[in-house]
């Protein structure tokens, strides 16, 4: 890449190594110091920046202990947990490499920057039980035998909130060091997200997990009740099933499981509902108009995929559905899928569909219907281009675009 620039006369190099590169003995602060050597030999400016670990949506360390928390009834930690290090925001470190971009009186200098709070995995287990709402047991793990442990399960593709090489990094410590300033603060004069902001907005950033990320075949459910006498119109059952959602779910599913997250549905609102053995899952909701919602799930659910809600006229009934398109998100999911989950699933959207039929002030004199259908790969396709463009549209309304 260096050569790459020089070739391209670029005026300007900014590398993005890593804190204690400069004296850390992992393999990764190893490449990291071979990298900053390579660096200085650019024939233009250059910049090397050394960002603390970097936190934010689908990271592989407090997002992964997140979900660890959330779904979990025991929780390792490494050591006595209470190995220090200094996190650093993502849009904070993105903030500050634009402004060194832009900037051309740093040349040749060597910068480290990190947010403004020291904490811990005890620590983090501390705030993100306090999100959450769980209070998760701890087994302390040897860092040794986590080490063993970290390399076997990355082997088979376990996720672990810290790996081997990044167990050595938390042991030799990732914050500033003694005498050193924090250019986050003094060079690039970027005031830090506080880490009690940085986890609120991690709790309710983690991105959608659609059908394709999921293993087996693609599954099409449908729950529905045909309501006689219904005392709403369509669009006003659609409303109340909004404003009542956490009060018409299944009587084992929580919409309030997690303290001051939304239990109305509102386009763009990320729910968070409790479900037994799970833990914690989330569902964001991607669509919202005046008959029909749809909720996608998100990383750490059991299935990859999508329900949506609808409210219509049938003659002089209204009909209440739920459509369910999922496939299970790992093939643990998928076991537990079919011994259990598959059966928990139908009772819960029955349940549902009871329940709305009971407020609707009407009947449903063929009860609960449903149906369960397969999707060949055309159909497939068709419903993952579907989910994929709420997505998209999604990120391009949050862009302004």
């Amino acid at each position: 890449m260096v050569r790459e620039a020089e070739r391209a006369r670029v005026n300007k190099f900014v590398y993005v190594s890593s804190l204690g590169a400069d004296r850390g003995t992992s393999a990764y602060h190893q490449s990291k110091r071979k990298a900053e050597a390579i660096t200085r030999q650019f024939s233009g400016a250059w910049v090397v920046v050394r960002p603390a670990n970097v936190y934010g949506p689908d990271d592989e360390q407090l997002s992964l202990l997140l979900r660890m928390i959330r779904t979990l009834p025991v929780l390792p930690v490494i050591g006595d947990g209470d190995r220090r290090f200094q996190p650093i925001w993502h849009e904070d470190l993105a903030e500050a490499l634009a402004r060194c971009v832009e900037r051309d009186d740093l040349a040749g200098q060597e910068l480290d920057v990190a947010g403004a709070d020291l904490t811990s995995q005890n620590d983090l287990i501390r705030r993100l039980s306090k999100i959450t709402g769980r209070n998760v047991r701890t087994v302390p793990v040897p860092e040794q035998v986590a080490s063993i442990g970290a390399r076997v399960a990355g082997a088979i593709g376990v996720d672990v909130p810290f790996n081997a090489d990044q167990m050595k990094m938390l042991v030799e410590g990732s914050e500033i060091a003694p005498g050193r300033e924090n250019a986050l603060l003094t060079v690039f004069h970027v005031a830090p997200t506080p880490l009690d902001r940085g986890l609120q907005l991690l709790a309710d950033a983690a991105p959608e997990q659609l059908p394709e990320t999921g293993v087996g075949p693609l599954q099409r459910r449908r729950f529905w009740a045909d309501i006689a006498a219904c005392a709403r119109t369509p669009e006003q059952l659609s409303a109340y099933v909004r404003e009542h959602f956490a009060e018409l779910m299944a009587s084992f599913m929580d919409a309030r499981a997690e303290p001051e997250t939304p239990t109305v549905i509102e386009e763009d609102a990320t729910l968070t509902l409790s479900l037994p053995i799970r833990g914690h899952m989330q569902v964001r909701v991607a669509e919202c108009e005046p008959r029909l919602f749809t909720l996608l799930t998100l990383q750490g659910h059991p299935i990859a995929g999508a329900v949506r809600f609808l409210s219509e006229a049938r003659g002089d009934d209204v009909r209440f559905e739920i459509q369910v398109y999922d496939r299970a998100a790992s093939v643990v999911d998928l076991l537990m899928m079919r011994t259990l989950g598959d059966a928990m699933q139908e009772a819960a959207w029955r349940e549902m569909v009871q329940n709305v039929v009971r407020a609707s002030g009407g009947s449903a004199p063929r009860g609960v219907e449903s149906e369960r259908t397969s999707l060949d790969a055309a159909q497939a396709e068709r419903i993952e281009q579907w989910l994929q463009g709420l997505v998209l549209e999604r990120k391009r309304e949050e862009a302004g675009i």
